[in-house]
């Protein structure tokens, strides 16, 4: 059974680009695994905590030594990290904010890449320690930006390719529904993306 992890990142809830493209791929990984498990979680309906110092402080505590309220402080992380490890696909809603990607999206991020857990140094360097994963990124961006003047501006696919093959994760696959702001490439941008997958098994 294939496990596959959909974080949806989006303020725009179902009206949303990435969010709808997200599900598109859902429902296409479906067709090769049938008996696949999906966990879906969206960010911005559960108001998903930024990170704060406390809570990084906590991260570098051993296990053994936290204290009540550390332990709380390192729910959320914890449980994104267990959600991470378990699944055997990611897809990550990315729709472009300003350039980059939503806040709440570099928080998850953020709670989720810990030395010693997903990550770890050693005498050759980082290196990432979350395997066997595949990773979807179901970006939407109103303009065009992977090609032409535009694609410098793009920081949202560059940096998910970065932090993700930092913590191990390198099989990664950029669909994008571009142009979700302009009136000839709107309503086509969804299908355009879903028809240029190239699903592996």
């Amino acid at each position: 059974m294939k496990r596959v992890l959909h974080i949806k990142s989006s303020i725009n809830g179902n009206q949303s680009y990435s969010s709808r493209l997200g599900c598109g791929l859902v429902h296409r990984l479906r067709d090769l695994y049938t008996d696949m498990y999906v966990v879906t979680k969206d960010l911005s309906e559960e108001d998903f905590p930024h990170l704060g110092g406390d809570t990084f402080a906590a991260f570098f505590v051993p296990k053994e030594e936290l204290s009540p309220e550390q332990e709380i402080l390192l729910m959320a992380s914890d449980k994104a990290i267990k959600e991470v490890m378990e699944a055997d696909i990611l897809i990550i809603d990315a729709p472009m904010y300003n350039f980059g990607i939503p806040s709440q999206l570099k928080a998850w991020l953020d709670h989720i890449s810990r030395a010693g857990i997903t990550f770890e140094y050693g005498k050759d360097g980082p290196k990432g320690l979350i395997k066997n994963t595949k990773a979807y990124i179901s970006m939407a961006s109103g303009g065009i930006y992977s090609k032409g003047l535009a694609k410098q501006m793009d920081f949202v696919s560059p940096y998910l390719k970065t932090i993700f093959g930092f913590l191990g994760i390198t099989d990664i696959e950029i669909v994008r529904a571009e142009g979700t702001a302009m009136v000839e490439t709107k309503e086509a941008s969804i299908e355009m993306a879903l028809g240029q997958l190239q699903l592996m098994d």
